[in-house]
């Protein structure tokens, strides 16, 4: 381990995926059953320990969470909070319930699902709000234009008769002034002006700028 892994017992050192080679070497000397051994020590405090730990587990317990992660930066991330944990929770290790590299590894892919998880919620969170950012602007825009279309009735309702039929007629029936005067049986001319004074009053009452 490096001397920065060797470090008191709330401050064990950063992630190496390799671990430490000379705690590998010793690691792949030892009996099958010394990892459970080891935990022991690490939760005694024991630094040399816990560079032996690290050495036989940092490279599988990489190897889990890059399978469940899969983002090898996010997999790093993970990896080394597992190890932080196998440090300060190598108390809770009971050797009647199961292997000592069981433990470790089920550490390593319960961190693995969390973060999955973790990451699921936030992308549905920016999702929902994305959604209710969108529902939003779609309510607000036909509240709008439904005022709109309200204030454009009310004013239509401040015109005479003849304007208000003028102005119906040419702007939302399509129909020309000449069409207009026949349908309504006046004179062009009226039309025009009826219109022109219809449209004034409709600018005034909508608050529209000349």
């Amino acid at each position: 381990m490096t001397g920065g892994q060797r470090r008191p017992r709330s401050e064990p050192g950063g992630f190496v995926p390799g671990g430490d080679e000379g705690a590998g070497q010793a690691g792949s000397r030892q009996r099958p059953d010394e990892l459970g051994d080891l935990l022991a020590r690490v939760a005694r405090g024991d630094a040399d320990a816990y560079a032996a730990v690290y050495g036989r587990t940092a490279g599988q317990v990489l190897g889990i969470v890059l399978s469940v992660v899969r983002d090898p930066a996010q997999s790093e991330e993970v990896a080394q909070e597992v190890l932080l944990d196998v440090w300060r929770s190598a108390s809770r290790f009971d050797p009647e319930l199961g292997s000592a590299a069981g433990w470790v590894m089920t550490l390593a892919h319960r961190r693995a699902v969390d973060r999955v998880r973790s990451e699921q919620k936030a992308a549905e969170r920016e999702q929902r709000v994305a959604s209710a950012e969108i529902a939003y602007d779609e309510v607000t825009e036909a509240v709008e234009a439904r005022l709109d279309r309200e204030r454009v009735r009310r004013c239509m309702g401040s015109l005479t008769e003849l304007q208000r039929e003028s102005v119906t007629l040419a702007y939302y029936g399509g129909y020309t002034y000449r069409q207009v005067a026949e349908l309504l049986g006046v004179a062009v001319g009226t039309v025009k002006t009826r219109m022109r004074d219809g449209l004034i009053r409709l600018r005034d009452c909508l608050g529209v700028d000349a």
